[in-house]
């Protein structure tokens, strides 16, 4: 559950969004001009066009046979119906109850993947749990120094390799160090290279494979970090890594007040994949467990 601490935290960070409850504060009667300004606002934050139309034919439907007569009531029926829609697949993180967790994270570079990766370790470190890191992004030596500067901070281990060794080879070897050293939970980073690449699922198809060698329901989790400030072109991202592997969950990052989040319900309706986590800022600290409906409440809060 959220504290009121983390609640204002995603207030702020919905900001830009804030212009559809403020549609509710103005003096005016519910007409057609009211439905359409409130279609406007939708697709404006991001909700998406699908996710919009949806929302607005089941609105005109209500108001014309009368279940909805106040605005308040439209309120009410937006985030019921938000709120059902986002916790369709469920946001809980699947976690191995017999042996370590294994989470593979994916996504391009610049989304803010090595600092997701951070915040989930520090995520589970601070439950007590003992966490290893895989530096599976081989092809950038940034990125293997990034996740072991994240590693030494949090103080955790970390297994990599040399620039431009075999990224299986690194998830293979991290999973063998978990397993000596009983650790609770892998998380392993993969290439961030651009999504159009045609040997990303033949990679991913590797790393999965060598990972089911020496764990059979590995991997547990695969997480698709998605820049929030992106918009609509977070979806298109999404679909093109759901073509590589399965994805069983997102990580929004960069949801930090410059983003619109009404992506997140894009994402739900359009591709069927549940948000797991949003992140809210720089340090280890800012990022929440996804909370469809705090989320949903903060999205439409009047204050």
């Amino acid at each position: 559950m959220f504290f009121k601490k983390s609640i204002d935290k995603i207030k702020a960070a919905l900001a830009k969004t804030k212009k559809i409850a403020e549609l509710f504060q103005i003096g005016r009667k519910i007409d057609e001009a009211f439905l359409e300004d409130l279609e406007e606002r939708l697709i404006m934050a991001d909700v998406g066009l699908d996710t919009t139309k949806y929302l607005i034919d089941a609105l005109k439907s209500s108001y014309k046979d009368k279940e909805i007569k106040e605005k308040d009531q439209i309120l009410t029926f937006l985030k019921e119906n938000l709120k059902e829609r986002l916790t369709q697949k469920g946001n809980e993180l699947k976690l191995n109850e017999d042996g370590p967790t294994v989470i593979l994270v994916i996504g391009v570079n610049g989304s803010g993947k090595t600092t997701s990766i951070a915040k989930l370790a520090h995520h589970f470190v601070q439950q007590d749990k003992k966490v290893l890191l895989g530096a599976g992004d081989t092809f950038r030596a940034a990125a293997i120094d990034q996740l072991e500067i994240w590693a030494e901070r949090i103080g955790i281990d970390i297994v990599k390799h040399k620039m431009g060794s075999d990224p299986a080879a690194v998830a293979f070897d991290a999973v063998q160090a978990a397993l000596s050293r009983e650790s609770d939970i892998i998380i392993i980073d993969t290439a961030g290279r651009l999504h159009t690449q045609k040997n990303l699922m033949k990679e991913l198809q590797k790393i999965h494979n060598v990972l089911k060698k020496k764990i059979p329901e590995a991997p547990h989790e695969v997480l698709l970090i998605l820049d929030a400030t992106i918009g609509q072109n977070a979806i298109t991202q999404a679909e093109l890594f759901s073509a590589a592997t399965p994805i069983t969950g997102i990580f929004l990052s960069k949801l930090d007040g410059t983003a619109k989040g009404g992506v997140v319900l894009a994402i739900q309706n359009q591709l069927d994949i549940p948000v797991k986590f949003i992140g809210l800022g720089e340090k280890c600290e800012d990022m929440e467990a996804f909370d469809s409906e705090q989320f949903v409440d903060a999205l439409l809060s009047k204050d």
